[in-house]
């Protein structure tokens, strides 16, 4: 889902080893797209002080061993596709929660929206506290955090109660979609990035199609709550492989505690890291991350410092909020979908809640099968690397949302004209599969191509990005059910294809005048 704001690694992946060197001797914090402003250091400090500290080889993430690199990444993968397993896998616990908590069908509903609102305000906080305190802090923290407000889930009072924390376990997870992406760029580095960004891609992209696969399971059979005692298990076993084998791979914060071991060791106070030496505090840092998602034209107000540097990206330019729509309203029919596919198979197939969830299984298998062409993507990205001199614009990464665009509402028309009582069952399942496919490359195409055309706030365009896309996620359930009823299941599907054909020429209109349309943009890098 989210969920997400991986790709912003990219860009400082593909550096060359002599960049990469300079900007770890330079007394500025390498150009990390999740570094906010407020992290930069004073310009009175000079390269050539021989009290910065940097990293030995084998003190540097990318140089460590490939099992090692990649038991890491499978760790936070997991942690990823648990958090957002946990939006979806109440999508099935609402027959539950109304006998037993007395409440109707229609408040049920905000236990999925409530859980994706606080997904998308906790990178928020999350981010500037991750360039601060390191990465692997801030994932076992806020794990703890999500283990801990599970449990009033579990066993919850009265509704008003389920709901508060499920919106806090939602914030809480929240870590593992905005941080996580910065250690895949932490531990690999040119074209290896791009396959261990495609397996990390896969942990949020997968969690809300599993999570009603097991939740249906789990509530057909049993109790509906050991849906949520299944999580503290899952969340259980992850605090503790977070603490086994995922070490701290940010590198300013690496060299901030070489630093301050230094110091101890020799009793000479002039070691120093870029980290050292930040301008700001942490507060503004967290002002801005929140502020920079939501901000407008203010040309009255010039002259503010780097607080409100950064302005327009999402209300005031087009490209960016066109972009953002366009992932935000694939999000949020998938989302609505966990309100869909019951109308869909429970009431004109038969289905029971079980095997409804086993409905979901089409939309998983064609992101699946998206993200096993990955390696045709690279080979792709390197030809392209290779015509322009290694050096492709944005626009390069949109073939894959090209296909994306036409999978999306070919699959939505076809699972519309499939939902009749007479079609087979299995019909309307392989319909979703291309739609499960084209989502998958909707989303990273689009991460990817904000990520380099607006380099140089790469981490406000994300931000952008992931609150436009989770607001969506959260509103699209509350009208799922009084549209599908209002409208069949046909015609329902048939309008939310409709609006994803309108979407389709987008991605082909970019490649073609994105280039004059960066031009233009006050935000976006010039060819």
């Amino acid at each position: 889902m989210s969920s997400f704001s991986s790709q912003t690694v990219l860009e400082d992946s593909e550096k060359s080893p002599c960049e990469k060197k300079a900007d770890t001797q330079a007394p500025l914090p390498p150009c990390d797209a999740e570094a906010p402003p407020s992290t930069k250091v004073a310009a009175a400090d000079t390269p050539g002080d021989k009290y910065l500290v940097i990293l030995d080889p084998d003190e540097d993430p990318k140089n460590w061993s490939a099992y090692r690199r990649w038991l890491i990444l499978l760790v936070i993968t997991s942690a990823a596709h648990c958090a957002t397993w946990a939006s979806s896998a109440a999508a099935f616990t609402e027959a539950g929660l109304v006998t037993d908590l007395h409440t109707v069908q229609e408040v049920t509903i905000l236990s999925i929206s409530l859980y994706v609102e606080g997904l998308a305000l906790g990178p928020l906080l999350i981010g500037p506290l991750s360039e601060v305190y390191g990465r692997n802090n801030i994932y076992r923290v806020s794990y703890i955090l999500f283990f801990a407000f599970t449990w009033p889930t579990t066993f919850p009072p009265d509704m008003a109660t389920f709901l508060v924390f499920r919106f806090i376990t939602g914030f809480c997870s929240s870590a593992f979609l905005s941080v996580a992406g910065g250690s895949v760029g932490d531990l690999f580095a040119g074209s290896a990035v791009a396959s261990a960004m495609a397996v990390y891609t896969l942990g949020p992209f997968l969690g809300p199609v599993v999570g009603p696969l097991i939740s249906g399971f789990i509530c057909q059979n049993v109790d509906w709550r050991w849906t949520y005692r299944v999580l503290l298990i899952w969340q259980f076993a992850t605090i503790l492989m977070l603490y086994l084998f995922v070490p701290e791979t940010y590198e300013p914060v690496i060299l901030k505690r070489k630093a301050a071991r230094l110091r101890k060791e020799t009793g000479d106070n002039q070691y120093w890291a870029p980290l050292d030496r930040r301008e700001g505090t942490l507060t503004q840092a967290i002002l801005l991350s929140c502020y920079t998602p939501f901000r407008g034209d203010f040309p009255i107000l010039p002259n503010l410092t780097s607080l409100i540097v950064l302005i327009e990206l999402l209300l005031f330019d087009r490209m960016a909020l066109l972009l953002d729509t366009w992932s935000a309203l694939v999000l949020g029919i998938l989302y609505l979908a966990f309100q869909a596919f019951p109308v869909i198979f429970q009431g004109g197939h038969g289905f029971n809640v079980q095997d409804t969830g086993m409905s979901f299984l089409g939309i998983g298998i064609g992101m699946l099968m998206a993200a096993a062409t990955q390696p045709l993507w690279n080979r792709l990205n390197e030809h392209q690397a290779a015509k322009y001199s290694g050096k492709p614009p944005p626009e390069a990464r949109l073939v894959m949302g090209q296909l994306g665009g036409v999978l999306v509402p070919i699959g939505l028309f076809w699972l519309a004209f499939t939902t009749y009582r007479q079609v087979p069952w299995i019909v309307p399942i392989i319909a979703s599969v291309p739609f499960g496919a084209g989502a998958f490359y909707v989303f990273t195409s689009t991460f990817t191509y904000l990520v380099m055309a607006y380099r140089p706030i790469a981490a406000s365009a994300m931000a952008s990005n992931t609150a436009w896309r989770c607001t969506f996620a959260a509103v699209f359930p509350l009208f799922a059910g009084q549209m599908y009823n209002r409208l069949g299941t046909v015609g329902a599907t048939a309008l939310l294809a409709g609006l994803t054909t309108l979407m389709m020429p987008l991605p082909f209109v970019i490649y073609k005048m994105g280039a004059r349309l960066r031009e233009k943009s006050q935000f976006a890098v010039s060819s």
